[in-house]
């Protein structure tokens, strides 16, 4: 029987707080981070969307020393800040002995886009020069497990996944196989991502995947709701800290909860839209909960990927029903993106940490915005307000452009 991996330590900057503490309050209490752009002159940029979830009051300095946060894109710095909260809750030492088995699995579906966006305008404006010498270091994917690795001496397998926005979820995965596997005793995994640039927004907006209900911000995303008109790009960066049982046991740590499940696939159907009929989301959840070893009738909690398209909603309740079948109306589902928006390849991380929350406390966060059923998704999306519910078993979809599917079991410890 193989061991349990357990984990003993979360760490989170988000659109809904710098921490983890702040972040759940406000998510079980349906407070949204959407608000119009204050990080760049949306309008002066031309844009048809100027609203975002941003990260509000983010000081790097406060979480790394002032000289590195220049040279560090802002995803980096929220993957170094995310990581030393997860660390410091974990109480996970890192020392000559152990730090060549411990791993980094920070992951970003993106990279640093705000600082090639830059480079790209001062490259064309003032000459190659006139490029900062950091720009590689700033804009590769890899860099906020790179950074991480360096700031706390962390010298073991180290890298990135770039999944799109299935990133941060197939990186902590990737880390519970390799946690199996013997090859590394613990890990910090997740993801972070900083997306909010002209370029970003444009890009997303031009796929026709964004909400422009500027003057409704307030109202929107609707994930699962009839009106929904699609994403608000979010921003930010979560960590777990995940371990053998036996190794944090023995150590005395505090075990949070099991990271009990992964499953992953692929949709091998279109690179933006999601299968029609969920299938390659319903195999994915399918695999979790063989990973798990758990029934389905275990699932008290389904975080949703729950984008606010009208495709993926539609997809994603088909996959639920189509591995729960009737008792998919019975399952409580809910989408924490109608909160933080979008946070790309940081979601699922972050996701995963209200999973372990709603776990612990026996709250299930809300849906907010949701007015309007829709007759095609008709499923429990704990509409507008949170639930009490007593649940050992989480599950939690995150789905990618490229037709990637990753879900994680969360269980209980006990």
């Amino acid at each position: 029987m193989q061991e349990r991996i357990v984990i003993t330590g979360m760490g989170t900057v988000s659109p809904l707080g710098l921490n983890v503490q702040e972040s759940w309050s406000n998510v079980v209490n349906g407070v949204s981070g959407v608000a119009p752009i204050k990080q760049f002159d949306s309008h002066k940029a031309k844009l048809q969307v100027h609203i975002a979830a941003e990260v509000k009051n983010f000081a790097p300095e406060n979480f790394m020393e002032a000289r590195e946060a220049r040279r560090r894109d802002r995803f980096e710095q929220f993957a170094v800040a995310a990581a030393k909260e997860a660390l410091a809750s974990s109480n996970l030492q890192i020392t000559e002995e152990n730090a060549g088995r411990i791993g980094i699995i920070i992951s970003s579906a993106v990279g640093g886009l705000y600082s090639l966006q830059e480079a790209i305008i001062q490259n064309h404006e003032e000459g190659p020069r006139r490029v900062s010498p950091f720009l590689i270091p700033m804009l590769m994917p890899n860099g906020g497990a790179g950074m991480t690795a360096i700031e706390f001496g962390i010298k073991g397998p180290c890298f990135s996944v770039a999944s799109a926005c299935a990133s941060g979820a197939d990186g902590i995965g990737t880390a519970l196989m390799m946690l199996r596997a013997g090859m590394i005793d613990a890990a910090l995994a997740g993801a972070a991502e900083a997306t909010i640039t002209a370029t970003g927004v444009a890009a997303f907006d031009r796929v026709g995947a964004m909400s422009r209900r500027n003057d409704q911000y307030e109202m929107i995303p609707q994930p699962f709701d009839k009106e929904r008109d699609g994403l608000v790009m979010g921003e930010g960066g979560a960590v777990l800290v995940l371990e053998r049982e036996s190794d944090a046991k023995a150590r005395g740590a505090n075990i949070l909860a099991e990271l009990a499940g992964y499953g992953a696939t692929a949709d091998a159907f279109h690179v933006t839209a999601p299968h029609e009929a969920g299938a390659g989301g319903a195999a994915a959840i399918r695999m979790a909960l063989q990973s798990a070893q758990a029934n389905l009738d275990e699932v008290g909690y389904i975080n949703a990927h729950g984008t606010g398209t009208a495709l993926n909603d539609l997809s994603e309740t088909r996959a639920v029903k189509a591995v729960f079948g009737e008792a998919a109306y019975k399952t409580p589902i809910s989408s924490t993106k109608s909160m933080t928006g979008h946070m790309m390849g940081a979601t699922g991380a972050l996701e995963a940490i209200f999973c372990v929350h709603a776990i612990r406390e026996g709250i299930l966060p809300p849906t907010i915005h949701y007015r309007t059923p829709d007759p095609e998704c008709d499923l429990d999306y704990i509409p507008n307000k949170a639930r009490e519910a007593k649940i050992s078993l989480a599950l939690s979809n995150a789905f990618g452009f490229g037709g990637h599917n990753a879900v994680l079991a969360i269980r209980k410890y006990e």
